[in-house]
């Protein structure tokens, strides 16, 4: 339990200075962690006789990141559209490379390469968008933060609620521990955290915040359990040790993985419409 609080605590200072200290940081910062957890990734499926195409995959990974965030926080910008014609012949390689493998499966490992990048890399580009969403004047570390302080809320509530009130399982199947109350308390203490938040930053109404709240609950739970079916598909207890009492990245980042890009779409559809509108 030490371990775990002393890493814990310097996990969330890590991931706060992240935040605040400005755009190239940021983006930096999570173009490394998208990195690591899909190697981690691939660590893990390779456990189970999977062969992905890694070298392939990583560089893939890391232009799709680097893509991403240049049409992010450009709308449009020359470097991308070179990046993309790299990207393209990269995954197209991933194809041939198993050509030369005497794999009895190349297309599960074709799939895994690919589906690697999706589910790892994908989401921290669209954490990364959330600092750049127009309308809001370049880089704004408010919206990031605030997401990371709602999914913290969301898990230590679930988490006190679930060990104070839990007697309803929730997905036994996938995660034994999880709880309707926990559940519930977890969205519940969330909401409130996007209330406190509504009165600091005012980019949102109270209304956007709270629904960015119900998205990070919700769907970032169904991540977590997300996480834990894959983790029972491969007959893993932690995605890895990187980060010791908590396990791997992926462990760490369950509820991100479904939650940011819900979010971003939903705070683009937001921003969009208020923009039109005036």
């Amino acid at each position: 339990m030490k371990t775990r609080a002393i890493t814990g605590f310097f996990f969330v200072i890590v991931m706060i200075g992240s935040v605040l200290l400005g755009p190239v940081v940021f983006t930096v910062f999570y173009l490394l962690l998208s990195a690591l957890s899909l190697f981690e990734f691939y660590r893990l499926i390779k456990q189970n006789d999977i062969q992905p195409a890694v070298i392939l995959g990583m560089i893939s990974g890391i232009l799709l990141y680097a893509i991403f965030t240049i049409l992010a926080q450009n709308n449009s910008d020359p470097p991308a559209n070179y990046l993309l014609l790299v990207l393209v012949p990269c995954v197209a390689a991933i194809f041939v490379q198993e050509l030369f493998s005497h794999s009895p499966s190349p297309f599960t490992n074709i799939a895994y390469t690919i589906f690697g990048m999706i589910f790892t890399v994908l989401p921290f580009c669209f954490f990364n968008a959330l600092a750049f969403l127009d309308g809001y004047g370049g880089f704004n570390f408010h919206l990031p933060l605030a997401f990371l302080v709602m999914l913290w809320s969301n898990d230590t509530g679930a988490y006190l609620c679930g060990v104070g009130f839990g007697r309803h399982k929730l997905f036994e199947r996938h995660s034994p521990k999880k709880t309707w109350e926990g559940f519930i308390g977890g969205v519940m203490i969330c909401c409130i955290a996007a209330f406190v938040l509504s009165r600091f930053y005012k980019e949102l109404a109270l209304v956007h915040w709270l629904v960015m709240a119900l998205i990070i609950g919700i769907v970032g739970t169904l991540g977590d359990l997300t996480e834990s079916m894959f983790k029972r598909g491969l007959n893993v207890k932690d995605s890895g040790g990187l980060l010791p009492g908590h396990g791997g990245l992926l462990d760490r980042f369950d509820g991100l993985l479904l939650a940011a890009p819900v979010v971003y779409a939903y705070l683009y559809l937001v921003t969009n419409f208020v923009t039109s509108q005036h």
